[in-house]
C-alpha cells in the first residue's frame, strides 16, 4: 500500500470511529450522519488517542471506540470481548459497551467507557500496588467458570519471535549479533520453536503500566483495559515486563517490590508466596528483554536512528544476558 493510500485508509477509519465513540457515548441520540467538527449532544471534540497499526483509538466524552489490528482472529476477539464483560472479571478488567458498527475495513470495532490512565508525567505516583492486585485477581479468575468462551492460548513466545523477525528484516545493526546470542540462549519452548509447558491461567498477555485506566475516570478504582492479548496461559509471563525492567534497572527496587508485593498479598499464583521468584520469572524476563531490544533494534534501523536512553538500556541488558551461561531449558515449574 502506498504512503497516500496508506493515510487515506487510516483518514477513514478515524472518521468512522468518531462515529462509533459519538454513538457509544450517546446511545440513545440514534446515529449521527457524518461527522463534525463537534457534537450536538455535548459540544465535545473527539480526540485521537492511538493511531498505529495494531490499533486506532478515538475518544468522544465518556467512550472510546477502538479498531483492533488488520487479521484479528474473529473467534478469539468476540471469546476476549466476553470475558471481559463477565461478571467474574468486574472490578477487575475495564466491560465493554457496546459497538456500532462491529467492522471497520475489516476490523473488528469495539467501544470502552473513557477511564483517566496513569499520568507518564508523575511516576512517583505510578499505581504499581493497584497493577500487581488486578494481575493476581486475574490469574485467580478460574477458566472453567469462564466455559464455554473458547479463550485462545497466550502469544508470549509468538510475539518475541514476531520482534526477532521485525528486527532481521530491518536489515544490519551493531546490536543485532548480541540479540541474537541472547534469543539463541533462551529454550526452545521461550522462541515459540517447541510446546510450552502447561499453563492454563488467564492471563493479560501485555502488561504494563499503561493498560489502567480510572473509571470512572479521575478518581474511581484502577481497572485493567485492553484484551488483545488476553489468554490462558503462564502467568508468570505476565510479571516479565516489570521483572525485566527491574532486571535492567529501569525499574527502581522499591517500585518492584511495591509490585510483585501487591502481587503475592493478593494470592498470586505466577510465584511463591514468599522467597526467591526468579526460578519462575527468569525466563520470561529474559524472553521480554530479549523482544524489546529486538524492537528497539529494528525501530532505530527502520528510523535510521541511533536508539533512545530507555531502547539503548534494553539493548546493553540484552548483551548481559548473551555472555551469561544459564541453565534454562527446563520450563517453568507446575
Amino acid at each position: 500500500m502506498t504512503t497516500s493510500a496508506s493515510a487515506a485508509t487510516t483518514a477513514a477509519v478515524v472518521r468512522a470511529l468518531t462515529l462509533a465513540a459519538r454513538l457509544a457515548a450517546h446511545p440513545d441520540t440514534g446515529s449521527p450522519a457524518a461527522p463534525s467538527p463537534d457534537c450536538g449532544a455535548c459540544g465535545r471534540e473527539e480526540t485521537v488517542l492511538a493511531d498505529r497499526s495494531d490499533g486506532v483509538v478515538v475518544r468522544h466524552g465518556a467512550a472510546v471506540a477502538k479498531a483492533h489490528a488488520p487479521g484479528t482472529d474473529p473467534a478469539g476477539h468476540r471469546a476476549r470481548l466476553s470475558v471481559a464483560a463477565h461478571p467474574l472479571l468486574a472490578g477487575i478488567l475495564l466491560p465493554p459497551l457496546p459497538a456500532t458498527p462491529p467492522h471497520i475495513a475489516g476490523r473488528p470495532v469495539t467501544a470502552w467507557p473513557y477511564g483517566t490512565p496513569v499520568d507518564p508525567g508523575r511516576p512517583d505516583d505510578a499505581p504499581w500496588e493497584a497493577a500487581g492486585t488486578l494481575l493476581a485477581l486475574l490469574h485467580a479468575v478460574p477458566p472453567a467458570a469462564l466455559a464455554p468462551l473458547p479463550l485462545p492460548p497466550t502469544r508470549g513466545p509468538l510475539k518475541a519471535a514476531q520482534a526477532l523477525s521485525r528486527m532481521r528484516a530491518a536489515g544490519p545493526h551493531p546490536a543485532t549479533a548480541d540479540v541474537e546470542r541472547a534469543w539463541s540462549g533462551l529454550p526452545a519452548w521461550a522462541r515459540g520453536e517447541g510446546p510450552a509447558p502447561a499453563g492454563g491461567s488467564l492471563c493479560h498477555g501485555d502488561l504494563h503500566l499503561g493498560q489502567l485506566v480510572r473509571h470512572p475516570a479521575t478518581d474511581g478504582p484502577w481497572l485493567l483495559i485492553d484484551v488483545d492479548d488476553l489468554g490462558l496461559g503462564d502467568a508468570a509471563w505476565d510479571l516479565a515486563r516489570p521483572a525485566a525492567w527491574y532486571a535492567a534497572g529501569l525499574l527502581a527496587p522499591d517500585e518492584w517490590q511495591r509490585f510483585l508485593g501487591a502481587y503475592r498479598t493478593a494470592g498470586g499464583p505466577a510465584v511463591p508466596a514468599d522467597g526467591d521468584p526468579w526460578p519462575r520469572l527468569d525466563v520470561p524476563a529474559r524472553a521480554l528483554t530479549v523482544q524489546t531490544a529486538a524492537l528497539a533494534v529494528a525501530k532505530a534501523t527502520e528510523q535510521g536512528r541511533e536508539p533512545d536512553e530507555v531502547e539503548a538500556t534494553m539493548i546493553e541488558t540484552c548483551a548481559r544476558i548473551a555472555t551469561l551461561s544459564t541453565e534454562l531449558a527446563a520450563g517453568p515449574s507446575s
